[in-house]
């Protein structure tokens, strides 16, 4: 991954305050008077990251490794602590091959690059399809929207919000209307108007998990009559602030249909940015972006080690 810039820095820094304070200030009271990694230490980390909501399967696994790694050097110092655990999380974390430069670049890509974009409704579905527009048209790219949710006008609402502030089409049919229909829609226009980008919409919420599966994969199956490979991305977004409730919804999307990459939001709102790495590390799905502001420039790609940097800086 590349290195990044210092507003991108200071950016990240500010988003991940609150999970930073959360889980770092509680991890210095906890090895206060300590001169070693014991058994109680170890006790105290694994409280922290539970309630970090880093997941319980995934902060075992951090424990066992960090046993692992202090039964071997026989004594372990508490200031290498930190040094150890910044070294397994990012181990743990699973994060997308490209870096920024090659993820707004297309240049590996087919064309019109088809973005499905699926999650829950409130997570941040919208706004992140409208910053994500935003960065490809930023990087010289032709953008078009599909707003195949159709159950809801407000969606259909925020996206053609979305696609004013950031110039670009909108492809939608009032609500109601046959959401396959709209992406078909949406990606002949990509076609006829030589379009690199498009980012499809989808329903945050139908009655059970067979109508969730069974309409996205309606969705495929029509855009797959103009362009056969696609979507060539399917997009999960995930709102970080619910913490575990996050990782529950991943669980249900990802039996519902094949997903190539995450997106977390909302994580400068919450102290539960810890959920990135059980998130990351249960899925094994890559984290491609991680919100961290309100602003159109606020969706940054997710770097596992300048995350990780940002968590363990003072």
């Amino acid at each position: 991954m590349g290195i990044f810039s210092k507003d991108k820095k200071k950016s990240l820094d500010k988003g991940l305050s609150k999970t930073k304070q959360s889980v770092f200030q509680k991890l210095t009271r906890a090895v206060i008077g300590k001169s070693k990694v014991d058994d109680d230490v170890l006790d105290e980390l694994e409280e922290i990251l539970i309630s970090s909501d880093v997941g319980v399967d995934t902060t075992i696994r951090i424990i066992e490794r960090i046993e692992k790694r202090v039964a071997n050097d026989k004594f372990t110092s508490i200031s290498e602590l930190n040094e150890i655990l910044r070294d397994e999380i990012t181990q743990l974390l699973t994060e997308s091959d490209n870096s920024e430069a090659e993820t707004w670049s297309l240049e590996s890509k087919t064309k019109p690059h088809v973005i499905m974009v699926i999650g829950v409704n409130g997570v941040g579905k919208t706004t992140t399809i409208g910053k994500i527009a935003y960065q490809y048209k930023k990087h010289g790219h032709n953008v078009i929207i599909g707003a195949a949710d159709t159950f809801r006008a407000a969606a259909i609402d925020q996206l053609q919000i979305w696609s004013e502030r950031v110039g670009v089409p909108l492809i939608k049919q009032k609500m109601g209307s046959d959401p396959a229909s709209v992406a078909f829609d949406t990606v002949k226009a990509a076609q006829t108007r030589n379009a690199d980008v498009v980012i499809i919409d989808t329903a945050g919420r139908l009655h059970n998990k067979v109508n969730l599966m069974n309409e996205l994969a309606k969705i495929k199956r029509v855009m797959q009559k103009v362009i056969p490979d696609a979507p060539h991305e399917t997009l999960l977004i995930l709102d970080g602030s619910t913490g575990q409730n996050a990782f529950e919804q991943a669980k249900q999307f990802t039996k519902a249909t094949s997903i190539s990459a995450l997106a977390i939001t909302k994580l400068d709102g919450t102290a539960k940015g810890g959920v990135v790495i059980g998130v990351s590390d249960q899925l094994k799905v890559p984290v491609k972006y991680i919100g961290i502001g309100e602003k159109i420039d606020d969706l940054q790609i997710f770097n596992k080690r300048e995350f990780v940097d940002s968590l363990f800086s003072q």
